[in-house]
């Protein structure tokens, strides 16, 4: 079922968002829409479904936080959508076109930023243009301006293990927007993070998405973190993993102060929102 989730945590029924009814997005100005998505490992004892048929779909620009218990397919679910897995049944399309391998269209920042340790900050920054033969000057320009939104502009000719573990972090996810994706495509990127460090990170990333407008798929086991990113939240079950709500929140399309997030976090209406995904979740489990 989808629901809207006022600013006080109170629920406003839609349609459904899952494999009983259509989602509550699936107009045509859909921006990314998974279709009956299912997906079925093979293993020693038989095939085993990650995937339910996943009926979801949301628009441009959209912050989209993908929350669930362990093992539910989140991380199946990215993958479908970045052309890594082929479903079983179904079909994914970005802005109408099917996804059927992995594009530039897409691009994927992984719980570690996998960075080359060879290469400069910048040389990181620009290696997708520079694979794919953009120019010199060209590759330059896309690299400083996205240094600058990530805040790693005076780190340019550093190496990455120069670079705290936050800084690596920005530094993969302005890899991943050199190439100008439609969707950003997140697994967990701040899991490894200490708490510190994370919300940090979780204000960085926000600033980022405000900044380029990128539509972001973001995987994360903390409702908090989703709450606090997301536009929408997408909660799944145990796996098969299916959909049991899409919410929409607010919280991170209201404007903000730098230092407002632990305001935000400990406010009575994202306390309430918080604990009303959290009930989702254990309710799927039960």
């Amino acid at each position: 079922m989808a629901t809207t989730l006022t600013a006080r945590g109170e629920v406003e029924e839609g349609q459904g968002a899952g494999p009983e009814r259509p989602s509550r997005d699936s107009d045509a100005a859909a921006f990314v829409r998974f279709a009956g998505v299912s997906v079925t490992y093979p293993t020693r004892d038989g095939p085993v479904r990650a995937l339910d048929p996943v009926d979801l779909a949301f628009g441009r620009g959209d912050f989209v936080c993908i929350v669930g218990p362990s093992g539910c397919g989140k991380t199946t679910l990215l993958q479908v959508l970045a052309g890594f897995i082929t479903p079983a049944s179904g079909s994914v399309t970005v802005d109408g076109a099917p996804v059927t391998g992995p594009g530039p269209d897409r691009g994927v920042v992984f719980q570690q930023p996998a960075l080359f340790p060879w290469m400069t900050v910048a040389q990181n920054a620009g290696f997708g243009p520079m694979v794919r033969g953009v120019g010199r000057a060209e590759r330059q320009q896309k690299v400083d301006h996205l240094l600058g939104v990530v805040g790693l502009s005076e780190f340019a000719n550093r190496y990455p293990y120069e670079l705290s573990g936050g800084m690596q972090q920005r530094l993969a996810i302005a890899r991943a927007l050199v190439n100008d994706p439609r969707v950003l495509l997140m697994d967990e990127p701040f899991g490894a993070l200490d708490a510190l460090t994370r919300e940090k990170m979780q204000e960085e990333l926000h600033g980022v998405w405000r900044r380029s407008g990128t539509t972001i798929v973001f995987i994360t086991h903390s409702v908090e973190e989703a709450v606090y990113l997301g536009t929408d939240v997408v909660v799944l079950s145990p796996r098969p993993g299916r959909i049991v709500e899409h919410v929409k929140v607010g919280f991170s399309r209201a404007p903000r102060e730098r230092d407002d997030i632990r305001t935000i976090k400990a406010s009575p209406d994202f306390v309430a929102v918080r604990e009303r995904i959290l009930r989702l979740i254990w309710a799927g489990e039960g």
